[in-house]
């Protein structure tokens, strides 16, 4: 008997092991790809409203925090509030995607399989963006949100729209990184989630990093309110952003994190 107590204390203090976290991400990849259709699209539309948060509470602390110059690093904090909505509420995130639902492609690379991660990745960041569309929608065109506000969620917005594509692309890698990273830490410390969402997203927005879904309630404000053209925020932001977190999250953190376990999966399943 003491000598399983002392096992599961051991198994406790060391945590899970690579190929364990990378098990327990493909898994829930592999729910997701099998839920129904109209279950993603709610869940990423939900998704699209809820990062709205992060926007308004970076606003809310950029307008009512003294000027200083620590100001910048406090009002990042704001970031993590739609984040912690969006991924303590289990709802669907493309960014999240760009990991979870590779590692049953790369453990099964097939067309069908293709197919399927392909379908999930369209309809989430379809639905994430209809969902930022209808929360920039309530910011620019009804009172529930303070007028106050309006000139900070202004400010960030046409910063963040304010990049060379060149430079939008460079800068959404790190935040693809940054996400896969965070989704790969949660399973091994789930009582620790709280804070790790909040130091890995705040770092995306201390950072000046580009986020797709984040942003798109920016660039829809910005269409909405006339002061950004469709070319210019399709091709100068969403496009170019699109790709960088994709190469982020799956090029090079997805297929390195893949390439730690992959000899032990195979030797498994032998």
């Amino acid at each position: 008997m003491n000598d399983m107590k002392e096992k599961e204390a051991i198994e406790e203090a060391t945590g899970l092991a690579p190929r364990e976290i990378y098990e327990v991400i493909r898994r829930e990849g592999k729910e997701e790809l099998e839920r129904p259709h109209k279950s993603l699209v709610w869940s990423g539309f939900a998704a699209g409203i809820m990062i709205s948060f992060s926007v308004l509470a970076k606003a809310i602390l950029r307008t009512y925090l003294p000027d200083t110059p620590g100001r910048y690093l406090i009002e990042n904090f704001g970031y993590s509030f739609g984040f912690l909505l969006v991924i303590m509420g289990r709802l669907q995130l493309f960014t999240e995607n760009t990991i979870t639902t590779v590692f049953p492609l790369v453990a099964s690379p097939t067309r069908t399989m293709l197919g399927r991660v392909l379908r999930l990745w369209s309809t989430v960041l379809a639905a994430n963006v209809v969902g930022a569309f209808c929360a920039a929608s309530l910011f620019a065109f009804t009172p529930a949100i303070p007028s106050d506000l309006l000139p900070a969620i202004t400010e960030l917005s046409e910063h963040a729209l304010g990049f060379s594509p060149g430079v939008a692309f460079a800068r959404a890698i790190p935040a693809g990184v940054l996400v896969a990273a965070l989704v790969w830490m949660l399973p091994q410390s789930p009582a620790s989630s709280f804070w790790l969402i909040i130091a890995f997203t705040w770092l995306i927005a201390a950072g000046d990093f580009a986020h797709i879904v984040a942003g798109s309630v920016e660039m829809w404000f910005l269409l909405l309110t006339g002061a950004k053209e469709v070319t210019e925020a399709a091709f100068g932001f969403f496009i170019p952003v699109f790709f960088g977190n994709v190469v982020g999250g799956t090029v090079i953190f997805t297929l390195m994190a893949w390439g730690q376990v992959q000899e032990e999966v195979d030797n498994g399943s032998k």
